[in-house]
């Protein structure tokens, strides 16, 4: 039997991927069909107005830093 892993990120968490790009928003952790979590989430992020997305497993990203208000 494997070990249950745990997801990292929660639902709103500002990440960008560790080779850089664009802040995005984790929107949804991917849970496979036999309610496992394997290490993907869904972010999404503006490029320009237009509303981007994509799946990106774990490994690939990290918390963004924080911006000053």
């Amino acid at each position: 039997m494997t070990k249950e892993r745990k997801p990292k990120y929660e639902l709103g968490n500002v990440v960008t991927l560790v080779s850089g790009g664009p802040d995005m928003a984790i929107k949804e952790i991917v849970i496979s069909i036999n309610k496992e979590f394997h290490g993907n989430y869904k972010a999404q992020w503006f490029a320009g107005k237009k509303l981007e997305m994509g799946v990106f497993p774990e490994e690939s990203l990290k918390l963004a830093a924080k911006k000053a208000d």
